[in-house]
Protein backbone atom coordinates (compact mmCIF):
# COMPACT_ATOMS: atom_id res chain seq x y z
CA UNK A 1 0.00 0.00 0.00
CA UNK A 2 1.51 3.52 -0.82
CA UNK A 3 2.04 5.72 1.69
CA UNK A 4 1.64 9.41 2.02
CA UNK A 5 4.86 10.80 1.62
CA UNK A 6 4.30 14.71 -0.65
CA UNK A 7 0.72 14.47 0.52
CA UNK A 8 0.11 17.75 2.40
CA UNK A 9 -2.59 17.48 5.56
CA UNK A 10 -4.61 20.07 7.20
CA UNK A 11 -5.92 18.78 10.77
CA UNK A 12 -8.09 21.09 12.42
CA UNK A 13 -8.14 21.14 16.06
CA UNK A 14 -5.69 18.66 16.70
CA UNK A 15 -4.00 20.31 20.36
CA UNK A 16 -5.36 16.77 21.64
CA UNK A 17 -8.11 14.14 21.43
CA UNK A 18 -9.54 12.95 18.11
CA UNK A 19 -7.52 15.22 16.15
CA UNK A 20 -4.17 14.85 17.84
CA UNK A 21 -4.43 11.19 16.92
CA UNK A 22 -5.87 11.36 13.02
CA UNK A 23 -2.48 13.86 12.67
CA UNK A 24 -0.27 11.40 14.09
CA UNK A 25 -1.96 8.74 12.01
CA UNK A 26 -0.94 10.87 9.20
CA UNK A 27 2.09 11.56 10.09
CA UNK A 28 3.18 7.62 10.67
CA UNK A 29 2.09 7.20 6.83
CA UNK A 30 4.93 10.04 5.73
CA UNK A 31 2.55 13.03 5.85
CA UNK A 32 3.20 16.51 6.16
CA UNK A 33 0.55 17.95 8.46
CA UNK A 34 -0.62 21.22 9.65
CA UNK A 35 -1.89 21.17 13.48
CA UNK A 36 -4.10 24.08 13.96
CA UNK A 37 -6.09 24.76 17.35
CA UNK A 38 -5.74 27.52 19.93
CA UNK A 39 -3.83 25.84 22.70
CA UNK A 40 0.00 27.23 22.56
CA UNK A 41 1.20 26.52 26.03
CA UNK A 42 0.14 23.94 28.45
CA UNK A 43 -2.42 25.49 30.94
CA UNK A 44 -4.16 27.08 27.57
CA UNK A 45 -6.84 24.89 28.45
CA UNK A 46 -8.23 22.27 30.97
CA UNK A 47 -7.09 19.50 29.49
CA UNK A 48 -3.32 18.83 28.51
CA UNK A 49 -1.71 19.44 24.87
CA UNK A 50 -0.76 21.87 22.42
CA UNK A 51 -0.11 22.39 18.76
CA UNK A 52 3.45 22.19 19.19
CA UNK A 53 3.10 19.20 21.22
CA UNK A 54 1.26 17.30 18.67
CA UNK A 55 3.39 18.75 15.33
CA UNK A 56 6.28 17.22 17.30
CA UNK A 57 4.56 13.98 18.07
CA UNK A 58 3.41 14.17 14.09
CA UNK A 59 7.38 14.51 13.19
CA UNK A 60 8.24 11.79 15.43
CA UNK A 61 5.83 9.17 14.17
CA UNK A 62 7.76 9.78 10.35
CA UNK A 63 5.89 12.65 8.98
CA UNK A 64 6.58 16.46 9.05
CA UNK A 65 4.44 18.26 11.88
CA UNK A 66 4.03 21.84 11.69
CA UNK A 67 2.34 23.87 13.90
CA UNK A 68 -0.16 26.98 13.58
CA UNK A 69 -2.01 28.83 16.09
CA UNK A 70 -5.80 29.43 14.68
CA UNK A 71 -8.82 29.92 16.23
CA UNK A 72 -11.66 28.30 13.70
CA UNK A 73 -14.00 30.67 15.26
CA UNK A 74 -11.81 33.33 12.94
CA UNK A 75 -12.59 33.77 9.43
CA UNK A 76 -9.66 35.44 8.84
CA UNK A 77 -7.42 33.59 10.80
CA UNK A 78 -8.78 30.04 8.58
CA UNK A 79 -7.91 32.28 5.53
CA UNK A 80 -4.65 33.05 6.93
CA UNK A 81 -3.76 29.37 7.27
CA UNK A 82 -4.50 28.22 3.77
CA UNK A 83 -2.93 31.42 2.08
CA UNK A 84 0.49 29.97 4.41
CA UNK A 85 -0.13 26.38 3.11
CA UNK A 86 -0.51 28.10 -0.28
CA UNK A 87 2.64 29.87 -0.69
CA UNK A 88 4.67 27.11 1.23
CA UNK A 89 3.48 23.93 -0.32
CA UNK A 90 1.34 25.32 -2.95
CA UNK A 91 -1.54 22.48 -2.16
CA UNK A 92 -3.82 20.96 0.14
CA UNK A 93 -4.41 17.35 -1.03
CA UNK A 94 -6.04 15.75 2.79
CA UNK A 95 -8.02 18.48 5.00
CA UNK A 96 -9.56 16.76 8.14
CA UNK A 97 -12.60 19.37 9.64
CA UNK A 98 -12.54 18.07 13.09
CA UNK A 99 -12.27 21.37 15.03
CA UNK A 100 -15.28 21.18 17.25
CA UNK A 101 -16.34 23.45 20.61
CA UNK A 102 -17.33 20.88 23.18
CA UNK A 103 -18.60 22.36 26.64
CA UNK A 104 -18.20 20.88 30.18
CA UNK A 105 -22.00 20.55 30.44
CA UNK A 106 -22.01 18.55 26.93
CA UNK A 107 -23.01 14.67 28.79
CA UNK A 108 -24.08 15.93 31.77
CA UNK A 109 -28.10 14.77 31.78
CA UNK A 110 -30.53 16.70 31.48
CA UNK A 111 -32.69 18.59 28.92
CA UNK A 112 -31.22 21.31 26.83
CA UNK A 113 -32.82 24.55 28.17
CA UNK A 114 -31.50 23.76 31.63
CA UNK A 115 -27.86 24.11 30.50
CA UNK A 116 -25.76 26.43 29.12
CA UNK A 117 -27.31 28.08 26.43
CA UNK A 118 -23.40 28.67 25.07
CA UNK A 119 -23.46 24.70 23.80
CA UNK A 120 -25.18 25.77 20.42
CA UNK A 121 -21.51 27.74 20.06
CA UNK A 122 -20.49 23.50 18.72
CA UNK A 123 -22.93 25.24 15.61
CA UNK A 124 -20.28 27.52 15.37
CA UNK A 125 -16.83 26.16 15.96
CA UNK A 126 -17.34 22.37 15.19
CA UNK A 127 -20.25 23.14 11.77
CA UNK A 128 -19.46 26.39 10.50
CA UNK A 129 -16.00 26.62 10.88
CA UNK A 130 -15.73 22.98 9.03
CA UNK A 131 -17.87 25.24 5.56
CA UNK A 132 -14.94 27.64 6.51
CA UNK A 133 -11.70 25.80 6.27
CA UNK A 134 -13.21 23.84 3.38
CA UNK A 135 -14.18 26.76 1.75
CA UNK A 136 -10.64 27.71 1.04
CA UNK A 137 -9.41 24.49 0.90
CA UNK A 138 -11.27 23.35 -2.21
CA UNK A 139 -9.99 25.94 -5.03
CA UNK A 140 -6.11 24.36 -4.00
CA UNK A 141 -7.78 20.81 -4.43
CA UNK A 142 -9.60 21.65 -7.08
CA UNK A 143 -6.79 23.30 -9.09
CA UNK A 144 -4.77 20.34 -8.72
CA UNK A 145 -7.79 17.99 -8.91
CA UNK A 146 -6.88 15.86 -6.21
CA UNK A 147 -8.09 16.09 -2.85
CA UNK A 148 -9.93 14.65 -0.02
CA UNK A 149 -11.83 16.84 2.74
CA UNK A 150 -13.09 14.45 5.72
CA UNK A 151 -15.25 15.33 8.10
CA UNK A 152 -15.65 13.94 11.61
CA UNK A 153 -18.90 12.76 13.22
CA UNK A 154 -20.31 10.26 15.28
CA UNK A 155 -23.52 7.94 15.99
CA UNK A 156 -24.68 11.29 17.47
CA UNK A 157 -25.83 11.88 13.62
CA UNK A 158 -28.71 9.10 14.12
CA UNK A 159 -29.34 8.52 17.55
CA UNK A 160 -29.67 10.96 20.45
CA UNK A 161 -26.36 11.93 21.82
CA UNK A 162 -25.53 14.66 24.60
CA UNK A 163 -28.47 16.78 23.48
CA UNK A 164 -30.28 18.86 20.18
CA UNK A 165 -26.77 21.14 19.73
CA UNK A 166 -24.80 18.10 19.66
CA UNK A 167 -26.60 15.96 17.32
CA UNK A 168 -27.65 19.36 14.72
CA UNK A 169 -23.92 19.63 14.53
CA UNK A 170 -22.90 15.63 13.62
CA UNK A 171 -25.86 16.13 10.84
CA UNK A 172 -24.85 19.21 9.61
CA UNK A 173 -21.23 17.94 9.01
CA UNK A 174 -22.61 14.71 7.15
CA UNK A 175 -24.89 16.81 5.11
CA UNK A 176 -21.65 19.06 4.07
CA UNK A 177 -20.16 16.10 2.81
CA UNK A 178 -22.93 14.46 0.85
CA UNK A 179 -23.54 18.16 -1.14
CA UNK A 180 -19.61 19.13 -1.36
CA UNK A 181 -18.96 15.57 -3.24
CA UNK A 182 -21.79 17.08 -5.75
CA UNK A 183 -20.15 20.48 -5.97
CA UNK A 184 -16.55 18.84 -6.63
CA UNK A 185 -17.30 15.92 -8.71
CA UNK A 186 -15.79 16.80 -12.05
CA UNK A 187 -12.42 17.52 -9.90
CA UNK A 188 -11.51 13.94 -8.79
CA UNK A 189 -11.80 15.69 -4.97
CA UNK A 190 -13.72 13.47 -2.52
CA UNK A 191 -15.35 14.48 0.51
CA UNK A 192 -16.37 11.83 3.15
CA UNK A 193 -17.97 12.10 6.47
CA UNK A 194 -16.93 9.63 9.09
CA UNK A 195 -18.45 7.84 12.52
CA UNK A 196 -16.30 7.97 15.15
CA UNK A 197 -17.15 5.15 17.92
CA UNK A 198 -16.36 6.17 21.55
CA UNK A 199 -12.20 7.60 21.66
CA UNK A 200 -9.53 6.98 24.28
CA UNK A 201 -8.68 10.59 25.20
CA UNK A 202 -7.74 12.15 27.91
CA UNK A 203 -11.52 13.74 27.77
CA UNK A 204 -13.16 10.30 27.86
CA UNK A 205 -10.48 9.04 30.67
CA UNK A 206 -11.83 12.05 33.01
CA UNK A 207 -15.24 11.17 32.39
CA UNK A 208 -15.21 7.10 32.67
CA UNK A 209 -12.93 7.75 36.05
CA UNK A 210 -15.63 10.22 37.55
CA UNK A 211 -17.86 7.23 37.17
CA UNK A 212 -15.88 4.15 36.90
CA UNK A 213 -19.05 1.87 37.29
CA UNK A 214 -20.97 3.43 34.37
CA UNK A 215 -18.68 2.97 31.80
CA UNK A 216 -16.93 -0.26 32.93
CA UNK A 217 -15.81 -2.09 30.21
CA UNK A 218 -16.05 0.56 27.69
CA UNK A 219 -12.52 1.32 27.52
CA UNK A 220 -11.62 -2.21 26.48
CA UNK A 221 -13.42 -1.35 23.28
CA UNK A 222 -12.84 2.48 22.76
CA UNK A 223 -11.12 3.16 19.69
CA UNK A 224 -7.52 4.96 20.12
CA UNK A 225 -8.05 8.45 18.51
CA UNK A 226 -5.14 7.22 15.48
CA UNK A 227 -7.51 4.37 13.93
CA UNK A 228 -9.80 7.46 12.46
CA UNK A 229 -6.59 9.20 11.19
CA UNK A 230 -4.92 5.71 9.26
CA UNK A 231 -9.28 4.67 7.67
CA UNK A 232 -8.47 8.59 6.61
CA UNK A 233 -5.18 7.54 4.84
CA UNK A 234 -6.44 4.83 3.65
CA UNK A 235 -9.66 6.60 1.88
CA UNK A 236 -7.37 9.36 -0.08
CA UNK A 237 -5.01 6.44 -1.42
CA UNK A 238 -7.66 4.26 -2.79
CA UNK A 239 -8.01 4.11 -6.32
CA UNK A 240 -11.98 3.95 -5.96
CA UNK A 241 -11.78 7.01 -3.62
CA UNK A 242 -14.53 9.10 -5.72
CA UNK A 243 -17.11 6.17 -5.38
CA UNK A 244 -17.08 7.08 -1.63
CA UNK A 245 -17.31 10.55 -2.50
CA UNK A 246 -20.55 11.77 -0.44
CA UNK A 247 -21.03 8.89 1.76
CA UNK A 248 -21.42 8.80 5.23
CA UNK A 249 -19.10 5.99 6.82
CA UNK A 250 -18.70 4.24 10.24
CA UNK A 251 -14.93 4.30 10.77
CA UNK A 252 -14.68 1.11 12.58
CA UNK A 253 -16.63 -1.06 8.93
CA UNK A 254 -14.63 1.07 6.30
CA UNK A 255 -11.16 0.05 8.71
CA UNK A 256 -12.38 -3.60 8.49
CA UNK A 257 -12.89 -3.27 4.97
CA UNK A 258 -9.76 -1.90 4.09
CA UNK A 259 -7.95 -4.41 6.23
CA UNK A 260 -6.65 -1.62 9.27
CA UNK A 261 -6.51 -3.20 13.24
CA UNK A 262 -6.39 -0.78 15.82
CA UNK A 263 -3.47 -1.76 18.03
CA UNK A 264 -4.39 -5.44 17.15
CA UNK A 265 -7.69 -5.59 17.51
CA UNK A 266 -10.62 -4.92 15.66
CA UNK A 267 -13.08 -1.68 17.03
CA UNK A 268 -17.00 -3.24 16.69
CA UNK A 269 -19.30 -1.02 14.66
CA UNK A 270 -22.44 0.40 17.04
CA UNK A 271 -25.08 0.40 13.96
CA UNK A 272 -26.89 -1.93 15.74
CA UNK A 273 -26.82 -0.65 18.81
CA UNK A 274 -26.93 3.36 17.98
CA UNK A 275 -28.20 3.45 14.20
CA UNK A 276 -27.39 3.55 10.60
CA UNK A 277 -25.98 6.70 8.65
CA UNK A 278 -28.63 8.06 6.20
CA UNK A 279 -27.21 8.26 2.39
CA UNK A 280 -27.80 10.73 0.26
CA UNK A 281 -30.61 10.93 -2.54
CA UNK A 282 -29.49 10.85 -5.77
CA UNK A 283 -31.82 13.49 -6.91
CA UNK A 284 -29.86 16.73 -7.55
CA UNK A 285 -31.67 20.25 -8.08
CA UNK A 286 -29.15 22.90 -9.16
Amino acid sequence: MADLHNTIAVVTGASRGAGKGIAIALGAQGATVYVTGRSVNEGDAALPGTVGATAAAVTQAGGRGIAVACDHADDAQVRALFERIKAEQGRVDILVNNATFLHDQLIEKGPFWKKSLDLVDILDVGLRSGYVASYYAAPLMVAQRNGLIAFTSSFGASCYMHGPAYGAQKVGVDKFAKDMAVDLRADNVAAVSIWMGMLRTDRTRRVMDSEPQKYAGFWDIAETPEFTGHVIGAIYRDPERSAKSGQVLIGAEAAQAYGITDEGRQPPSHRPMLGSPTQAHPAIVE
